[in-house]
C-alpha cells in the first residue's frame, strides 16, 4: 500500500493541463465492442481505473495498440465470450465499477452479457436495477446468481426498440441502455435520461460511427436501431472534476495557478459554484486561471442573508464529484457553508479527518455538513490519515498541501484510481510531496 507524505503550507505557482475525463473514458471504452472496425480514442488518462478496463477489454478479446501518449487503438473483431463466464473476470470486473457498461454494447452486438457485481468507491448503495431494468424493456431476459453475485441478460433473438422513463438519471445506466439501443430494431426513446457532457460525448461518437440519436445534451434520447456501426476516431474532454479539484487546491493554498484547456462550454455550473465561495476565477481564453488569494475569499449569502447551502443534482446540476473539494475549501473562507450531498450516503464521512485537522464542521447527518470556515486565521494541522475513496482522497490531499507540518497519507492507491501521476504535476508547480 502506497503512500504520500505531504510537506504543507506552501504557495503554489504555475500552469497545470487536466488530464482526459476519467468518466467519459470509461464508457467511451465500452463502446469500442460495438464495432469490428478500428476505433482509434484520443487523450486516454492514465490511471488505474482506466488501465483495468483496457485489461478487461484485452482479455475479452479486443486488440489494443498503444499508438502514442493517451492515444490507442481498438478492434474488437473476435471477442472471447467465454471470459464473461470466468473466475478470472469475476475477479477483475468485480474490482471496477466501470466494467457494468460493457454488458449493453455486449449484449446488443452478441446477444448476451455478464457482470459480476461491481466494486468502485465505497459512498452508499449505487444500485445497478436502471441498467438491467432498461434491457428488459429492450426484450433481454435477467438471470441473477446470488452465491456468486453474478448477473447476465439474454437477448437471443436481438433487441426490440420501446419506449422507457427511467426511475433515475443514471449516467452509466443511460449510457449503457443507450449502447445497447443503437442496435436494436426500431426506435428506443429514454426518457429522464442523464444529460451529462461526457454523456453527449458518447452520443456523438456513436452518431459518427452510424448511430441514429436524437435530443443529444437533453433528457429526451431518441435512437432508431440500426444494423451495424463503423469505427470511428474520437477525443476526450478534459476532466471536469479534476479541473475543480486544482480551483480548490488553488484557493486553499493561496496559490496562483492557470489551468489550461478546459473546456469552458463543458463546465456548467462548476466556475460559479466556485464562485459562491469567493473564489475569483477568470477566463483566458479556453484556459482558467485562479490568482493568489492573498487576503483569502469570502462566502457568499442568499438574498435573505440566510446561510450559503451548496448542493449536488443531476446535470446540468452541480456535480456531486465536487462537493467534497468545495467542503475542504470552506474550512478555510470567510463565513459558514452548509454542504448538502443529496445523491449518496457516505460520501461525507471523512470530515472526521478534517476535523482532527482543526476544522470546524458539523456533521448533521450522512448527507449534510455546516462548515464554519477559519478565514486563514488558523492553518490546519498536519496529521496522518486514510484515502477512503479517490474524492475524499483528493479532498485530504489539498488540505495536507495547506496545512502547517508534514502530513501522510495512506491508501493512496485511490487517489491514483482518478488522478494521473498527481504528484509529479503537482511537483511541477511547487508542491512538497513525496510518494513512498
Amino acid at each position: 500500500m502506497a503512500t504520500f507524505q505531504i510537506e504543507g503550507g506552501h504557495s503554489l505557482k504555475g500552469e497545470i493541463t487536466p488530464q482526459g475525463a476519467k468518466n467519459e473514458t470509461l464508457q467511451i471504452l465500452c463502446a469500442v465492442l460495438l464495432t469490428d472496425d478500428e476505433v482509434i480514442i484520443e487523450n486516454i488518462p492514465d490511471i488505474r481505473d482506466v488501465n483495468k478496463l483496457i485489461g478487461i477489454l484485452g482479455n475479452l478479446g479486443v486488440k489494443i495498440q498503444k499508438l502514442g501518449k493517451g492515444k490507442y487503438s481498438f478492434i474488437s473483431d473476435k471477442l472471447h465470450l467465454d471470459y464473461l463466464e470466468s473466475e478470472l473476470f469475476k475477479e477483475e470486473g468485480s474490482s471496477l465499477r466501470g466494467s457494468i457498461m460493457i454488458v449493453g454494447p455486449l449484449l446488443a452486438k452478441y446477444g448476451k452479457g455478464y457482470i459480476p457485481r461491481p466494486g468502485g468507491d465505497k459512498i452508499g448503495r449505487r444500485r445497478l436495477d436502471t441498467h438491467f431494468e432498461g434491457f428488459i424493456k429492450l426484450g433481454a431476459k435477467f438471470r441473477y446468481n446470488k452465491e456468486e453475485r453474478f448477473y447476465g441478460v439474454e437477448a437471443p433473438k436481438g433487441l426490440k426498440g420501446t419506449y422507457m422513463l427511467l426511475e433515475e438519471a443514471s449516467v452509466t445506466g443511460t449510457a449503457n441502455i443507450l449502447m445497447a439501443a443503437v442496435l436494436a430494431k426500431g426506435i428506443t426513446t429514454i426518457y429522464n435520461a442523464a444529460c451529462e457532457p461526457y454523456l453527449q460525448q458518447l452520443c456523438r461518437m456513436l452518431v459518427s460511427m452510424g448511430a441514429k440519436i436524437k435530443g443529444i445534451g437533453s433528457n429526451l434520447l431518441e435512437i432508431e436501431g440500426v444494423e451495424k456501426l463503423n469505427g470511428c476516431t474520437h477525443r476526450i474532454l478534459p476532466d471536469m472534476i479534476e479541473i475543480g479539484s486544482w480551483i480548490g487546491l488553488a484557493a486553499m493554498t493561496k496559490s496562483e495557478i492557470t489551468i489550461k484547456n478546459v473546456s469552458w462550454e463543458n463546465l456548467g455550473l462548476i466556475p460559479n459554484t466556485f464562485r459562491k465561495l469567493g473564489i475569483t476565477i477568470e477566463k483566458k481564453e479556453d484556459d482558467l486561471y485562479v490568482p493568489a488569494h492573498k487576503d483569502g475569499y469570502e462566502v457568499q449569502s442568499f438574498i435573505d442573508g440566510s446561510i450559503m447551502n451548496i448542493s449536488d443534482a443531476p446535470w446540468p446540476g452541480f456535480t456531486p464529484d465536487l462537493l467534497s473539494i468545495m467542503l475542504v475549501v470552506a474550512t478555510q473562507a470567510r463565513g459558514s457553508v452548509l454542504i448538502h450531498q443529496k445523491m449518496f450516503e457516505s460520501r461525507l464521512f471523512f470530515v472526521d479527518k478534517l476535523i482532527d485537522m482543526g476544522a470546524k464542521i458539523i456533521l448533521c447527518d450522512p448527507h449534510r455538513a455546516t462548515i464554519i470556515g477559519h478565514d486563514f486565521k488558523s492553518t490546519l494541522k498536519a496529521t496522518t490519515m486514510t484515502s477512503p475513496d479517490i474524492r475524499a482522497g483528493i479532498s485530504l490531499l489539498i488540505a495536507a498541501l495547506s496545512a502547517k507540518g508534514t502530513s501522510t497519507i495512506h491508501n493512496i492507491e485511490q487517489i491514483d484510481r482518478g488522478y494521473e501521476n498527481i504528484d509529479e504535476r503537482l511537483k511541477a508547480i511547487g508542491a512538497k510531496i513525496t510518494r513512498m
